[in-house]
């Protein structure tokens, strides 16, 4: 097993996980398998608790893992399947440790950082460093491992030392170090002191980085690239510019050209572990399919224009997965993803008093949009807002796309204005409603939020009579299709009939056809609703089919993209992680 070891200095928020991820998809492309771990220093046990404005999207994972959003960048790059287990938080280790002393495993030792938590995270990442992450279901041959905050950070510092303990329990061949750091344009001057600072506390950590991405607004120039490799110890060829470019897909590409591959090749001796001829053959086809995507990225000049109306628009990275797969989807369309962000609560009545300025930019979004999305997200703030936009989007039959609580948004938008429950609301957002259109699910607790909604994949069985729903074309006409879900609140059944005989169909159900899944209007250009998050799974090269059926809309190309959605095929998952059975 290879480590490369991903850190960052100076600032957060720089790009580690894009070129961490970048280095695992250069190294599929020779072949070898490759897996990811995301290291967050926080005591929290995952992320289901953190707002997204303070830390932006909870990823969710198959097996219902609440993790952070750098694992949705590992999962889509490498087209891979992760488990909770692939983000290690200082919660997750301590809870670990101290479950072990509470059962005497320490044999009445006195249990320190050094060595008994510094030791559980080595052992953490040697065990799920072996678990199979795609179809082939064989162990990685490497794992790429991102520690997140900057070096020097106080919360850090166990799983600093841990990884340095960790290069010489593996060995110096299998352990390779990649630090980040910034180099800012101070009045057009590109300035090396803070990498110098960064790559100083590194190494008086006991670390010492084999590579230096420099994150740059633009190429380093030669002299910059010396003074780098003459202060911070490292041969020139170890100084990479991660210069901004057009998009992210041409990070590989960036690095690539930089001889990182070659670099590793030699640094981890990869050459003495060649993958088999057919796995190398899969790789240079990969290579070849990412070069013509941001090939093709780069000549797309006709533009869709998505109107994105959210309760967290103050942070993008709120919505990292929903960017993604409305740009995987737009690119497989042909078209240029321009998004406008709304502020939910922009929209409602009260902001034309309080924020008119707001309120009228918002509603011109809305009303200028070649299709509109609604996300989602929890609480009573800006779903009037939510409400609103999903009204005009089905009566001027413009594209419409709910994700959880848009899907719930649209219904209680359905109700009031179509069956003429004036009031009709949802349990979470109003618990005196007199038509509770969405409610609680018995099954989930009240009393702790971390890790108790309905989580991760979850099956969805289309109904009888729904072979016209564009959903189920879109995933290949078949009976069941699968997506990961977080929700703790659902549509009432005593409702459904009711909602049903006037049009607004849910074509997809659970397993026991008692919770409602999808909906759509039959004779609407294209609104849809998902209670699940199809989003998770989307990747560059294979976008999530019901982002591709609401761009293509948008565009006015559905009908083109459902013939060619006929073999569609669902991401193949590793044996672990796949479903137990198809429900019927």
């Amino acid at each position: 097993m290879k480590y490369i070891l991903v850190s960052g200095g100076v600032i957060s928020g720089i790009g580690k996980g894009v070129i961490a991820s970048s280095t695992g998809l250069l190294l599929k492309t020779l072949g070898f398998n490759v897996t990811a771990i995301k290291i967050d220093p926080y005591m929290n046990i995952d992320a289901g608790t953190m707002s997204p404005t303070e830390h932006g999207e909870v990823f969710v994972l198959d097996d219902g893992g609440e993790a952070d959003l750098d694992l949705g960048n590992y999962e889509r790059y490498l087209n891979v399947t992760l488990g909770r287990d692939n983000n290690i938080t200082t919660g997750k280790i301590y809870r670990e440790v101290i479950e072990k002393e509470r059962r005497g495993d320490y044999l009445g030792k006195t249990v320190q950082v050094i060595p008994h938590v510094t030791d559980a995270i080595q052992d953490w990442v040697e065990r799920v460093a072996r678990i199979p992450v795609d179809e082939s279901d064989q162990e990685p041959d490497v794992c790429i491992i991102e520690l997140g905050g900057t070096v020097g950070d106080i919360e850090s510092a166990p799983f600093v030392e841990a990884m340095r303990q960790f290069q010489f329990r593996v060995g110096k061949d299998n352990f390779a170090l990649l630090h980040v750091s910034l180099v800012p344009s101070i009045n057009g001057e590109l300035k090396t002191k803070p990498t110098q600072a960064s790559i100083r506390d590194l190494r008086g950590l006991g670390l010492v980085p084999d590579l230096i991405a420099c994150r740059c607004p633009h190429a380093l120039p030669p002299p910059v690239t010396s003074k780098i490799s003459m202060f911070c110890h490292v041969a020139n060829e170890q100084v990479l510019a991660v210069h901004d470019v057009s998009s992210l897909y041409h990070v590989p590409l960036l690095l690539k050209n930089q001889g990182l591959v070659g670099f590793l090749q030699n640094r981890l001796r990869l050459d003495q572990t060649a993958p088999s001829e057919s796995r190398q053959a899969r790789g240079s086809k990969l290579l070849t399919m990412w070069k013509e995507l941001t090939i093709s990225y780069d000549r797309l000049f006709d533009t869709v224009s998505i109107c994105l109306v959210g309760k967290y628009t103050s942070l993008q990275d709120s919505y990292t997965s929903v960017v993604k797969s409305l740009e995987h989807a737009s690119m497989q369309c042909g078209r240029k993803l321009q998004i406008t962000w709304v502020e939910a609560s922009d929209l409602e009545p009260e902001a034309q008093h309080e924020r008119p300025q707001e309120f009228h930019a918002a509603w011109q979004a809305v009303c200028t949009a070649n299709g509109i999305l609604v996300p989602g997200g929890f609480g009573l703030r800006g779903t009037e807002g939510m409400i609103a936009a999903a009204k005009w989007a089905r009566e001027k039959n413009i594209p419409y796309l709910g994700i959880c609580l848009g899907f719930q948004v649209a219904t209680i938008e359905f109700a009031r204005n179509v069956l003429g429950l004036k009031d009709a609301h949802s349990a979470e957002l109003v618990d005196t409603t007199p038509d509770p259109v969405i409610i609680f699910m018995p099954e989930i607790s009240k009393t702790h939020l971390g890790g108790t909604m309905r989580l991760g994949l979850r099956p969805t069985v289309f109904q009888r009579d729904t072979e016209w729903s564009k959903v189920r074309q879109l995933y290949g006409n078949g009976e069941v299709i699968w997506e990961r879900h977080r929700h703790r609140y659902e549509v009432n059944p005593a409702y459904v009939d009711r909602i049903e005989a006037k049009g607004f169909k849910f074509t997809g159900r659970d397993e026991r056809g008692e919770r409602m899944q999808v909906a759509e209007i039959k004779d609407h250009k294209y609104f849809v609703g998902l209670q699940a998050h199809p989003e998770f799974c989307t990747r560059p090269l294979n976008p999530s089919p019901a982002f591709l059926g609401f761009i293509a809309a948008s565009c006015g190309v559905l009908d083109e993209q459902i013939q060619r959605q006929a073999s569609y095929e669902p991401p193949v998952r590793p044996a672990s992680l796949r479903p137990a059975r198809t429900p019927g």
